[in-house]
């Protein structure tokens, strides 16, 4: 099976600002970044197209593709509870150096660790496994993304951030 991981495309938020959940939308690059992606993956016939039900995403997929979309929770960002759409460098939370040290088991106040979303995504490869397809597209987040490089590569979690993922960026990885 073929995944064809697409991060959505750059948002309309300031740099700097923790957003995982928040539906953010896409910034006025939209067209020109989404095209680009089309053109990348336009020869190429998938069998079965998935996304994240968040804004950013679902804007993207469906400027690729007219239909046949399926939005499944479980490829939603991080949910950084409390901080959600706080400057980084102002969150001010007791528990904020415990997670920025072990972000892998640490959860947000009221939000999730790296290890809960990293379940969702593996109960997602668990499904789309059973189904034997050839060519998925995923369009989903760059915290999502790295979930499937750790799964599929066998890394550890903790070094999931070491990979710089751009806005739009394709990644194809065989599983």
């Amino acid at each position: 099976m073929n995944l064809f991981l697409i991060r959505h495309t750059s948002v309309a938020i300031s740099p700097g600002i923790c957003y995982g959940q928040s539906d953010v939308d896409v910034a006025d690059t939209f067209k020109n970044e989404a095209q680009i992606i089309k053109n990348q993956i336009s020869k190429i016939n998938f069998d079965k197209l998935y996304s994240s039900p968040l804004l950013r995403c679902k804007k993207l997929s469906e400027y690729l593709f007219s239909s046949d979309i399926i939005y499944d929770d479980r490829l939603k960002e991080l949910n950084f509870g409390e901080w959600e759409l706080q400057e980084w460098d102002k969150i001010n939370h007791p528990q904020i150096h415990r997670w920025m040290n072990d972000f892998v088991n640490t959860p947000c106040p009221n939000g999730e660790s790296f290890i809960e979303l990293h379940n969702r995504v593996n109960s997602f490869l668990l499904d789309i496994q059973s189904k034997h397809l050839e060519n998925i597209v995923i369009i989903t987040h760059g915290g999502v993304i790295r979930s499937f490089i750790a799964h599929i590569q066998n890394k550890d979690l903790k070094n999931a951030f070491k990979r710089d993922i751009k806005y739009g960026e394709i990644i194809n990885i065989e599983f």
